[in-house]
C-alpha cells in the first residue's frame, strides 16, 4: 500500500509516499480502508521529532481516519465489510489502509462525506474531552479558546454552541481570521497581534474573567491566561506550541480557588479512549446527523501533495481542518 514516510525528522520536504507492507490486525481489531485523513498540529510536532507514537503504535503519522471497513478480526462484533466508520488511531492515518479498536470507531452519517468525517475523531474529541468532560464547561460561563481558525477551536465554538448556548464564547485570531471566526459563532472576537486579550477578556466580561481557558501556547501564554481566569475557573493545557516553561503564582492560584489542567488524548489508555468515544458517540454525534454540526474543512490535498498540506499547517494559512484524499 501506499503511505506517507519520514525521510529523517525535519522540516516538511522529509515526507514523501512510498509503498509499505499493509498493517497487520490481530483478532480485536478492525482493518480500515482509507479514504481520508486530517492533518493536525500533532503531526507536525511528531515530524519535527519530538513527539514519538505510544508503545506499539505505527510510526507512520496520522491521529484519524476516515474510510470503510475492510476486513474484521474474529473477536470483533457489531461492524460489518463495508460499514462507514471514522475512527480515532494512535498513528497510521497517512495510509491507504489503517487499523483501529472497535470501540474507538464511530459510524459516519450519512449526510457527510468522507473528508468531512476525516475531521471528527481527533479535533472534536480533544475539543469535547476537554471543555466538557474536564472543564466542566456550564451555560452561563465564559470560555476563552485560543488560536480560532484551527482544527480544535472551530469544534469547540460548534460545541459550545450546540451543547451550552448560553455560554459567552470568546475567541483570538489572526486579523485576517476575525471575521470568519464571528460568523462561526464567538460572540467576542479579540486581535491578539494588536490587542491585549487578557484585558479584552475582562473586559467583555464585566470583569469576571474567562471559566474556562483551551490553550494550547504553553508557556508563552500562561502568565496572561491566569490574568484573565475567573475565581474558580479552569485553564485546560493541551500543547506547548509556545514552550513548555513559565512562572506561576501559586499564592494566587490558591486563593482564586483555580486549576490548571493538562490533557493529551492519544497517550490515554485504550479504555479511557473507548469511553470518551462511546459518550462522544451517545451525546454528540447526533448534531452531526441532524446537520446541525458541520465540519469545516479548509483544504483537500491528495496524499502526494502531503509536504504542501504540512506548510499550510505550519504557515496557519487554514481555517478549519486540513484533509489529506487517499486513493486506492
Amino acid at each position: 500500500m501506499k503511505a506517507v514516510l519520514l525521510k529523517e525528522f525535519g522540516g516538511p520536504e522529509q515526507l514523501h509516499v512510498a509503498e509499505v507492507p499493509e498493517p497487520r490486525m490481530n483478532e480485536e481489531q478492525v482493518l480500515i480502508r482509507v479514504h481520508a485523513t486530517s492533518v493536525n498540529r500533532p503531526d507536525i510536532v511528531q515530524r519535527q521529532g519530538n513527539y514519538a507514537p505510544p508503545k506499539g503504535e505505527s510510526e507512520i503519522l496520522g491521529l484519524e481516519v476516515a474510510g470503510t471497513v475492510e476486513a474484521i478480526g474474529g473477536r470483533v462484533q457489531g461492524w460489518r465489510t463495508g460499514d462507514r466508520v471514522c475512527a480515532l488511531i494512535g498513528g497510521g492515518g497517512y495510509a491507504q489502509y489503517a487499523t483501529a479498536w472497535p470501540g474507538h470507531m464511530l459510524r459516519i452519517p450519512e449526510n457527510l462525506s468522507f473528508e468531512e468525517a476525516a475531521c471528527i475523531c481527533e479535533t472534536y474529541l480533544t475539543a469535547y474531552l476537554n471543555l466538557f468532560l474536564l472543564g466542566q464547561l456550564g451555560d452561563g460561563e465564559a470560555v476563552l479558546l485560543h488560536g480560532g481558525g484551527g482544527g480544535v477551536n472551530t469544534a469547540g465554538i460548534d460545541l459550545c454552541r450546540c451543547l451550552v448556548p448560553g455560554c459567552h464564547v470568546i475567541v483570538t485570531a489572526s486579523p485576517a481570521k476575525l471575521e470568519r471566526v464571528r460568523e462561526r459563532g464567538a460572540a467576542t472576537v479579540i486581535d491578539y497581534r494588536n490587542q491585549v486579550f487578557s484585558d479584552e477578556v475582562r473586559a467583555a466580561t464585566s470583569g469576571h474573567g474567562a471559566d474556562v481557558i483551551l490553550d494550547h501556547l504553553g508557556g508563552s501564554y500562561l502568565a496572561a491566561n491566569m490574568r484573565c481566569l475567573a475565581v474558580g475557573g479552569r485553564l485546560l493545557e493541551i500543547g506547548v506550541v509556545g514552550g513548555a516553561r513559565a512562572e506561576l503564582n501559586l499564592a494566587l492560584l490558591m486563593v482564586k480557588r483555580q486549576r490548571i489542567i493538562g490533557s493529551v488524548l492519544r497517550s490515554r489508555s485504550m479504555t479511557e479512549k473507548e469511553g470518551i468515544v462511546t459518550q462522544f458517540g451517545q451525546r454528540i454525534m447526533p448534531f452531526f446527523e441532524q446537520g446541525a454540526i458541520l465540519p469545516l474543512v479548509s483544504h483537500v490535498y491528495a496524499l502526494d501533495d502531503v509536504r504542501q498540506a504540512h506548510e499550510t499547517m505550519q504557515e496557519s494559512r487554514h481555517f478549519g481542518k486540513i484533509v489529506l484524499a487517499v486513493s486506492h
